[in-house]
Parts: C-alpha cells; structure tokens; sequence
C-alpha cells in the first residue's frame, strides 16, 4: 500500500512539472502527456528491469514511446526515475537543450527517436525478435495512441509479432478516445482493437490506465500467455488529472495560461494532499 501511495505521489509531481514544462516552453501536447503520466510510472517505479546508471546495459527492458509527441510526460519520468538531473529537465524548449519536443536518443534512457505514428509497435517488434534469436532476456514494450491505430503498419506489426510468437513483446494503448481532430470513432473507426489483435495471434487485457496499482498487477503478468505477444488496453482520459483539460481534444498541443497552470497545480496539490 505505502508503495502504491509513494508512485501515486510521484505520478502527481510528474503531472506537475510536465505542465510547467510545457508553460515554460511555449509548447507541447498537454492533453495526451497528462493521460499517459500514470502507465510511465508504473512502467518506469515497477515493472521495466532497467538501471538508470547503466542505460546500454545488454539484457535490459526496451521500452518505445510510439506516440512521441507525449514526450513532456515521459522526460519527467526518466528525470525522475534517475537517467538524467532536474536542471536538464528544467531546459526543456531552450536553444541547444538535449531535450526536444519528440524522443531522442540523446537523452538518457530513450532507445529510438520516435513520434511519427504508427512506426513504435513495428521498431518494437523487430526488437522483440532480436531478443528471441540472440538468445537475450530483455522485453520490448511500446505505449502506443489510440489515434495511430488507424495506421496500416501497426496490422503489419501486429501480424508479424503474433506469427513469430513474440511472448516478450508487450504493447499498450493509451485509449483516452481522443485525437487531434476529436473522437477516435468518429475520425476513423479503430474498434474492435480487442478482436484485431486477437486475429493476429495476440492474447488481450484491458484495465484502468490511471489506477496504478491495477497496471503493475496486470503487467507483472505478461507475457498474458505463452507463445503470444501482450496487448494492454488501458482505459484513460486524455488530460487527467487536471479538471478543465479532462476529455477536451482542444487541449492535445494547448498550452496553459499562467493563470490556467495556477489553478492546476492548486488541484495537483491538493490530489497530493489527499493521498
């Protein structure tokens, strides 16, 4: 219990400095890095073996972010988790800073450069199947957008992961229902994902992607089944954790007022309070 309270803190702090990130920077995609905060940590404080002092170590666990426009959630994370110093995090959006608006694998911890959808399940993949005929231990997981679902490679991916049983790829979606443009059902109809990825060979699990303890119980399970890839739907609100930027697509790439960033750290801090 006190270790679910302590990464549920942590989620909070994350949430807090990814939007002064953002405010700081004058840019970035609030909304989806808000609701993937809660997967990174449970990913980064409890399932993925990785050593933040030693990030090329051989066996360790791949990790992909396929929708790298998040990547203010995911830079706090690895400051966070220890790959790199707060006073790197805090240069974030300035001239010659190491970190970008996507991943880079200049940063401490990131292993592809990503962010153009649809490429993160089919890198992962191929990492998987390095693992499996090199005769590594390590995993390969990938948190992908509901959005870039409606991308073709990600069948091709999914295809090949389930024809060459790639029990140690673990892929995610963060299912928030929400893209740039508005519902993901009504831009391009991505449903049944469950019986998509079934078809190809996958064994499928849904949970609540803001409920940290349920993600690493979940998780700490995979592979799902012998022989067969892990596909992980996580149910989320695209902005969780701050009330006026909840479930609105308007707030994909806006960014906070000063006044707006009060009023939500007062609300992240009194979430903390509460816990």
């Amino acid at each position: 219990m006190e270790k679910e309270k302590e990464l549920s803190r942590i989620a909070i702090e994350v949430r807090k400095k990814l939007l002064q990130g953002i405010v700081k920077a004058g840019g970035g995609h609030t909304g989806g890095s808000l609701s993937s905060v809660d997967i990174l940590t449970a990913l980064y404080f409890g399932i993925l073996h990785v050593d933040p002092k030693h990030p090329d170590q051989p066996d360790r666990d791949r990790f992909i972010l396929s929708k790298g426009h998040s990547v203010e959630s995911y830079h706090c994370v690895l400051s966070l988790r220890g790959y790199f110093s707060e006073q790197i995090l805090d240069t974030y959006g300035e001239f010659n800073s190491l970190l970008a608006g996507h991943p880079t694998r200049k940063v401490p911890g990131i292993e592809v450069n990503s962010g153009a959808l649809g490429h993160g399940l089919s890198i992962a993949t191929g990492m998987a199947l390095a693992a499996k005929r090199s005769g590594h231990t390590y995993r390969a997981f990938v948190l992908m957008g509901d959005g870039e679902q409606g991308e073709g490679s990600n069948m091709e991916a999914a295809a090949s992961a389930g024809h060459y049983h790639l029990d140690n790829l673990v892929a995610i979606i963060d299912r928030n229902t929400l893209q740039i443009s508005g519902r993901t059902e009504e831009i391009l109809a991505i449903e049944n994902l469950e019986a998509k990825y079934r078809a190809c060979g996958w064994e499928v699990r849904f949970c609540n992607g803001h409920d940290i303890s349920e993600l690493i119980n979940v998780l700490s399970k995979v592979p799902f089944n012998t022989g067969k890839p892990s596909l992980l739907i996580a149910h989320t609100i695209k902005g969780k954790g701050v009330s006026f930027i909840e479930d609105r697509e308007f707030w994909h790439h806006k960014v906070p007022t000063g006044e707006e960033l009060e009023q939500a750290l007062k609300e992240l801090d009194n979430a903390l309070a509460n816990i």
